[in-house]
């Protein structure tokens, strides 16, 4: 089996927000039809499919994001994933909106919930979807927050509708990405995509 982990919170709050963009690409790669299941001793909800045949968890945990690695390591071991299995996907303020970037074994570079992760499973080794959420100047260069309260204060917006136009665009790629993950490898997936 396969995992694919978005990251983002529970709660109307925060639907739409920059720090949600795991979920919201999730429920654009699925459609927004899909009826996600819910897992009260997990703190997730999932959703099975399929990629080439291969059976494939989506999951949204629901731990918050500072605890997203508690859900992500139970699904893990009840299902003996092995590392190469596992894809998550994220925001990155690093990145300008639109822009993806396919990682792997890197630090948190400071998202909490990556981190989480990083702490429950003990190691990097793991495939990450970095989605980027920052607006850019005229001339391309990344506008980003400067100061804790404004990073969360940015981080907890709502995207705009011509963001979300975005996200729904490239989580087409993104879906593509998924499947050239756990078809051909991430290496090829790289080469590919970044």
């Amino acid at each position: 089996m396969k995992l694919v982990v978005g990251l983002g919170n529970p709660g109307e709050e925060y639907e739409n927000t920059r720090h949600n963009t795991g979920w919201i690409v999730l429920d654009f790669m699925l459609g927004k039809k899909v009826d996600w299941q819910g897992s009260k001793h997990t703190k997730l909800l999932f959703y099975k499919d399929s990629i080439s045949g291969k059976p494939v968890e989506y999951i949204k945990p629901t731990t918050f994001m500072n605890n997203s690695g508690v859900a992500v390591a139970h699904v893990k071991d009840k299902h003996k994933l092995n590392l190469k299995d596992i894809v998550v996907i994220y925001d990155d303020m690093d990145l300008p909106l639109g822009k993806i970037k396919i990682s792997f074994n890197r630090s948190s570079g400071g998202h909490n919930g990556v981190n989480s992760i990083i702490k429950s499973l003990k190691t990097e080794e793991f495939t990450r979807i970095r989605v980027g959420v920052s607006p850019t100047t005229p001339s391309g260069k990344i506008r980003k927050p400067k100061g804790e309260e404004a990073v969360l204060k940015f981080l907890m917006g709502e995207f705009k509708k011509p963001e979300l136009d975005e996200l729904k665009k490239i989580s087409k790629k993104i879906a593509e990405i998924v499947e050239v993950i756990f078809t051909e490898g991430k290496e090829k997936a790289m080469s590919l995509y970044n």
